[in-house]
């Protein structure tokens, strides 16, 4: 068959070109738009008289001599100290991320190359328990944490955050796992090396996309959680999405909406450069875990 017949037809290309970029441009607006809008004055983005407002800066042309002013963003960092809540936000993300791959890939390995009938169930308990809504599981946890006088610090919503992501991770690795021939831990035991030696030498370095995958679930879970964190920290250690909410619940407060508006293009610009950046092992991490092998 030669080449010109494999071609699309030009009008199939050309429709399939401006739907492709049709959807991107619907996808990206949002938050294209905020992001405009947060280097301008609250009475342009949000005016009732015309949205044309928030394009040319009329309001904020006239507060601040210019049309675009970062003055929602000096209000969240540093009047309203949104810093802190970005490293609060950093601390658990990454300690949960670290928790839950490394119990996860033990679990996962286990259970993969486990021939007990009891790895099914325990799969399953995993699965209803991950089923459960987090906010159910965080009432249970507050009056013992008020015992133990643990609430409102870092590492108890890490624990809580953890053990709520644990049957999520433990599922998405051991698919990953399945994806590996048993053979390929077999032949590196029968060359002299232990299980976990196989595991973590041999087994580990070819799943690595599977890894790279489940971690960034996690990592979104943590990053972008309010019920948790709402619940368990108290105001000096909130995180990032909790701090914007308590933005939002003062809107009567002038120029308090934009500290909101600039802390939501600070907070969600790194996860596009974060997917941006991992992509190719998304996509072959998802891949691997489709297929069993």
């Amino acid at each position: 068959m030669s080449t010109s017949l494999r071609k699309q037809p030009l009008p199939l290309a050309i429709l399939s070109i401006g739907f492709v970029l049709t959807w991107v441009f619907l996808a990206a607006f949002p938050f294209i738009w905020t992001v405009w809008g947060s280097f301008k004055v609250e009475q342009d983005f949000f005016s009732r008289d015309t949205w044309w407002n928030a394009v040319y800066g009329v309001r904020t042309i006239a507060q601040t001599g210019s049309a675009f002013t970062a003055d929602g963003y000096y209000g969240a960092w540093v009047v309203r100290n949104f810093s802190a809540a970005v490293v609060n936000t950093l601390f658990v993300t990454v300690s949960v991320v670290v928790v839950s791959l490394t119990f996860g890939t033990l679990g996962g390995y286990a259970l993969a190359r486990s021939g007990h009938r009891y790895t099914f169930w325990l799969l399953m308990i995993a699965l209803v328990f991950r089923a459960m809504p987090p906010i159910t599981l965080v009432s249970g946890y507050l009056l013992p944490f008020f015992q133990l006088n643990i609430w409102g610090y870092l590492p108890t919503a890490i624990i809580v955050l953890v053990a709520i992501n644990q049957p999520f991770t433990l599922w998405m690795l051991h698919s990953f796992f399945l994806s590996i021939p048993k053979d390929l831990d077999e032949s590196a035991m029968v060359d002299g090396c232990s299980r976990f030696q196989a595991f973590r030498l041999v087994v580990i370095p070819v799943m690595w996309p599977g890894v790279i995958t489940t971690g960034l679930f996690s990592f979104l879970l943590a990053y972008n959680d309010f019920a948790v964190t709402a619940m368990l920290l108290s105001q000096p250690n909130q995180t990032m999405v909790p701090k914007i909410a308590s933005f939002l619940g003062t809107v009567q407060q002038e120029g308090n909406v934009m500290f909101a508006v600039a802390a939501v293009v600070s907070a969600t610009a790194p996860l596009f450069l974060l997917v941006m950046f991992f992509q190719r092992q998304i996509v072959s991490g998802l891949t691997a875990g489709a297929v069993k092998g």
